[in-house]
């Protein structure tokens, strides 16, 4: 069983940045693709970038390339998103998953998220 706990999210004006964390309980994470996906209101869930188990492989989704940044450390099991140039368009609630796919699709296990709010 893999329990996901994200924080770090908040009200950021546009242009701004923003650090997600999502602290992973279970045995398995150094080997688990980890994910972060969002859903804006309204909207459907959609995958926001990818890391494989060693952090050697990352995939993000166009909308937002150039400008996060995933990233993981292993020995603290957590997963992080750094969010920079922050756009109204981003505001959604963030959640953490657990094994994804690296084309992005989702895996078993999510988070309950955590909101971003991106102010113009």
């Amino acid at each position: 069983q893999v329990q996901l706990v994200e924080s770090g999210g908040g009200l950021v004006q546009a242009g701004g940045s923003l650090r997600l964390s999502c602290a992973a309980s279970g045995r398995t994470f150094s080997s688990d693709n980890m994910g972060w996906f969002r859903q804006a209101p309204g909207k459907e869930r959609e995958f926001v970038a990818v890391i494989s188990w060693s952090g050697g492989t990352t995939n993000y989704a166009g909308s937002v390339k150039g400008r996060f940044t995933i990233s993981r450390d292993n020995v603290k099991s957590t997963v992080y998103l750094q969010m920079n140039s922050l756009k109204p368009e981003d505001t959604a609630v963030y959640y953490c998953n657990a094994r994804p796919r690296l084309t992005g699709t989702s895996g078993a296990y999510w988070g309950k998220g955590t909101l971003v709010t991106v102010s113009s």
